[in-house]
């Protein structure tokens, strides 16, 4: 089955009004930044399609995202870089993306539907956590959307500056592509340090 704004009309029961999904992308990747996405709907989304990124082609999310732009009441991005990837661990990394894509919407959430079930945010906000939300939640999912258009792009850009890489091709996630060029031409400046085989190669 297909997300469904169930969560969100069973929190609007409830009195919430704006209530915001969020989900991340890029934990998994050798190279480059995590980004996440906080992404604030209307009670009456309309958009159909709305689906985990994941499942999604990339025309399909690129087409979505432009819909979900139009439609959201807001929507706030989360970025943290390798750097602070390496220095503060993938996990803390995730949560702090996290937090900082909803201190960028406009709007303050009353609520927030968080894709994960372990995640707990450090908010004054109501909060749960649904596992596979982005499959299963409107809201997360075009979080999830958002997250994942922004994060190719910025891959894609990071392939204009290291071209030898193919950013644009495997998004710095750890292919067999990618594991034959890290090896023929050692790690670049946006790679992991403190991912395997990065820190391997880092340290010879």
């Amino acid at each position: 089955m297909p997300p469904s704004l169930r969560y969100e009309k069973t929190l609007c029961k409830q009195g919430y009004k704006l209530i915001a999904g969020v989900d991340e992308v890029g934990r998994g990747p050798i190279a480059g930044p995590i980004v996440a996405a906080a992404v604030i709907l209307p009670s009456n989304c309309s958009i159909k399609g709305l689906d985990d990124s994941k499942k999604l082609t990339p025309q399909k999310r690129e087409s979505l995202s432009l819909k979900i732009g139009k439609e959201a009441v807001d929507i706030g991005i989360g970025i943290v870089d390798h750097q602070t990837i390496d220095l503060i661990n993938i996990w803390q990394a995730n949560l702090l993306a996290m937090r900082r894509a909803i201190r960028d919407l406009a709007l303050a959430p009353d609520y927030l539907l968080i894709d994960g079930g372990r995640y707990k945010l450090d908010l004054p906000i109501p909060q749960r956590g649904i596992t596979g939300g982005d499959g299963r939640c409107v809201s997360i999912a075009a979080a999830s959307i958002i997250a994942k258009v922004v994060r190719d792009r910025l891959m894609d850009e990071y392939h204009k500056d290291y071209p030898l890489y193919r950013f644009n091709q495997h998004k710095g996630y750890g292919t067999k592509a990618h594991f034959q060029l890290l090896k023929k031409y050692g790690p670049c400046a946006i790679h992991r340090r403190s991912f395997f085989p990065c820190r391997q190669l880092f340290a010879g």
